[in-house]
């Protein structure tokens, strides 16, 4: 990195300017995921920590290209390039973490393990003592981590189970059919390089497509692929849930 600018704007993280100086000259060495949090590990040791929140995006643009409204971070690269952060609402965040040890010690008590890695074992130890909803448990990071509305609608879609029922309520092989629906949608999301509904691209400015193959969210009202029933939507965990009547039971 060569240079590093900002904007006055607050993001939901504060940017303390006395990590700067050990950000200049560092090379990305390797990128990172866990859970929704994207991590940038430098070659001098300190990692940037970026959650795009619900409107981020996280961008490589070649030089002379004319900067958006809201854009809130630009870090210079050795060859000119940039990489933005622009966040039209400000809900994400950068943050800097000086080791490896920091950023685990944070996420630590925030995320449960990544759906890939997760026991069949554990998972259904964590169904057998839920009485909440499955689609409160499933955006509980602490529980699974990186599922979000769109792929806790469309896990459930996917596993035929309504996600109105309690964890409690499921047998064992609900439980292990949602946990594979989980990563069998969450894999097809990443091959479509995910879901553009509104403002998401990826790093290379590219719209995902995963939103062309949506089979709950979003349809409310419109004929199940399956079964052609009209597509529910209500309420859980604050949040609008799809699913179909007929199919997820």
């Amino acid at each position: 990195m060569v240079s590093i600018s900002r904007s006055k704007k607050s993001l939901r993280q504060k940017w303390s300017k006395k990590c700067e100086p050990a950000l200049l000259g560092s090379t990305v060495a390797a990128i990172h995921r866990r859970g929704k949090w994207l991590l940038l590990e430098l070659d001098r040791g300190p990692f940037l920590m970026v959650h795009l929140g619900m409107t981020g995006q996280f961008t490589v643009v070649q030089p002379g290209t004319p900067k958006e409204d809201h854009t809130h971070f630009v870090f210079l690269l050795d060859n000119r390039s940039e990489l933005r952060f622009r966040d039209i609402r400000r809900f994400g965040s950068i943050t800097y973490f000086p080791d490896r040890a920091g950023w685990e010690g944070y996420l630590a008590d925030r995320l449960g393990p990544e759906p890939w890695d997760l026991a069949a074992q554990d998972w259904q130890a964590e169904l057998a003592k839920s009485k909440r909803s499955l689609k409160a448990l499933l955006l509980d990071q602490t529980n699974i981590a990186g599922v979000g509305n769109i792929y806790a609608d469309e896990s459930c879609f996917a596993a035929r189970i309504d996600p109105q029922r309690t964890g409690q309520s499921l047998d064992a092989e609900e439980g292990l059919r949602l946990l594979q629906s989980i990563r069998e949608v969450l894999d097809r999301a990443i091959h479509y390089r995910g879901s553009s509904i509104r403002n998401y691209v990826g790093g290379s400015g590219l719209r995902g497509g995963f939103q062309d193959e949506f089979a709950a969210y979003g349809r409310t009202g419109k004929p199940c692929i399956k079964c052609e029933t009209p597509i529910k939507c209500v309420r859980l965990a604050g949040r609008s849930t799809h699913f179909c009547p007929q199919c997820q039971t």
